[in-house]
C-alpha cells in the first residue's frame, strides 16, 4: 500500500480533536481507517497501536511532571496489561485471517468504541464532582501557602494489588485486540477501585501505565499483527502536528461541547461496527440526546450544583460582586 496523503489529512483532523480532549486515539483513528478508508481491522488495529507507541510518552511526561501520577498503581497494573496487551495479539492472530475473523475483530472494536463513549461520561462526571467538592470545600480552589501539599499531590491510597492486576489484564487484552481501551475502559475502573483519586490523577496514572501497555501491544502486532508501515506513517505525518495544534489550542477550545460530540461520534463509530442500519442509529442518536441533558441535570442537583451551568456561573459572578462592593472600614 502505497503513502496515502487523505489519510495523513484524517489523521491530522483526528490529532487535533485527541489534542483538545484528551481521548486516546484509538477510539478514534482506527475506526476512521476502517470505515473511511477500507483498511481491514486488524490492518488498522496494528498500524494504529504501533503508531500510538511514538505518541503516548509525551503526554505521560508532562502528567510526571505535574505530580499526577500514582507510580504504584502504574506498577501493578503494568504487571497486568504488558503481558496481557501481548497476548491479545497473538490472540486475535490465532483467529485467523479470514472474513470471519475481522468479522470479530470488528465487533470487538464496536464493543470498545462503546467503552470508550462511556469512558468520555466518566471523565465529564469526575470533573463535575471535583468542581462540586471544590465549591463546597472552603479555600478548595486557593493556592496552597508553602508548606502545604500541592492540589495536585497524590491521595494517599491503599493499592489493591489483585483487583488492579486483574484490571490490568482486561484491559491489555482489549487494547491488544482492538487498539482501544487504554484511555477509557482501564480508567472507569480505576474510578471504581479508587474513588479518592482525582479527575487529573486518574488520567495521569492511566496515561503512563499506557506506555508499556501500548509499547508491548505494539511490539507484538510488529511480530504476529498485520502491520504496514505506509498506514503508520500516514498517521505520524497527520497526527504529531495535529496533537500539538490541539494541545496549543485546548485552553481556549469549548472542551466541554466538543467531548459531547465526540461521544456521539465514538457511538454512531460503534453502532456501524456492529452493521446497525442507518434508520435504527439515528433513532438511538436522538434517543441519548434527549436522555443525556436530563440526566446530567439530575447529576448536577444531587451534588449541590445547580441544575444549569449558567445559573452557577450568574450565582458565582454575583458572588464576586457582592465580594469586591464591601469596602475595608465595612468588616
Amino acid at each position: 500500500m502505497e503513502f496515502d496523503f487523505t489519510m495523513a489529512i484524517g489523521s491530522f483532523l483526528v490529532a487535533i480533536v485527541v489534542g483538545l480532549t484528551g481521548m486516546g486515539g484509538g477510539a478514534l483513528m482506527t475506526p476512521m481507517l476502517v470505515t473511511f478508508f477500507g483498511v481491514p481491522p486488524l490492518t488498522a488495529v496494528s498500524s494504529d497501536l504501533v503508531a500510538a507507541a511514538v505518541m503516548k510518552p509525551v503526554g505521560s511526561l508532562v502528567h510526571l511532571r505535574r505530580g499526577t501520577v500514582n507510580l504504584k498503581l502504574v506498577g501493578w497494573l503494568c504487571a497486568g496489561s504488558v503481558p496481557a496487551a501481548f497476548c491479545g495479539v497473538l490472540l486475535a492472530k490465532a483467529l485467523g485471517d479470514g472474513e470471519d475473523v475481522q468479522n470479530v475483530i470488528q465487533k470487538a472494536l464496536g464493543v470498545a468504541l462503546l467503552i470508550a463513549a462511556a469512558g468520555l461520561g466518566i471523565r465529564g462526571y469526575l470533573a463535575l464532582r471535583d468542581r462540586a467538592q471544590g465549591r463546597a470545600t472552603p479555600g478548595a480552589s486557593r493556592t496552597a501557602l508553602p508548606g502545604e501539599p500541592a492540589a495536585t499531590d497524590i491521595p494517599e491510597v491503599t493499592i489493591r494489588p489483585l483487583p488492579t492486576v486483574l484490571v490490568g489484564i482486561v484491559g491489555g487484552l482489549v487494547v491488544g485486540m482492538t487498539s482501544v481501551g487504554s484511555g477509557s475502559l482501564i480508567i472507569v475502573a480505576l474510578l471504581a477501585l479508587y474513588p479518592v483519586l482525582k479527575a487529573n490523577q486518574l488520567v495521569g496514572t492511566d496515561l503512563v501505565q499506557a506506555v508499556p501497555l501500548v509499547m508491548s501491544a505494539a511490539l507484538g502486532h510488529l511480530f504476529f499483527g498485520d502491520f504496514q508501515l505506509s498506514v503508520t506513517a500516514a498517521l505520524l505525518v497527520g497526527s504529531i502536528p495535529g496533537v500539538y495544534i490541539g494541545s496549543r489550542i485546548s485552553s481556549r477550545a469549548p472542551g466541554t461541547l466538543i467531548r459531547r460530540a465526540l461521544a456521539f461520534v465514538l457511538l454512531a463509530s460503534a453502532l456501524k461496527m456492529f452493521g446497525v442500519s442507518t434508520v435504527a442509529t439515528a433513532w438511538l442518536l436522538v434517543g441519548v440526546l434527549v436522555a443525556t441533558p436530563l440526566l446530567w441535570m439530575f447529576l448536577r442537583t444531587r451534588h449541590g450544583l445547580p441544575a444549569f451551568p449558567w445559573s452557577a456561573a450568574a450565582t458565582d459572578a454575583a458572588a464576586e460582586d457582592a465580594r469586591s462592593s464591601v469596602r475595608p472600614g465595612d468588616q
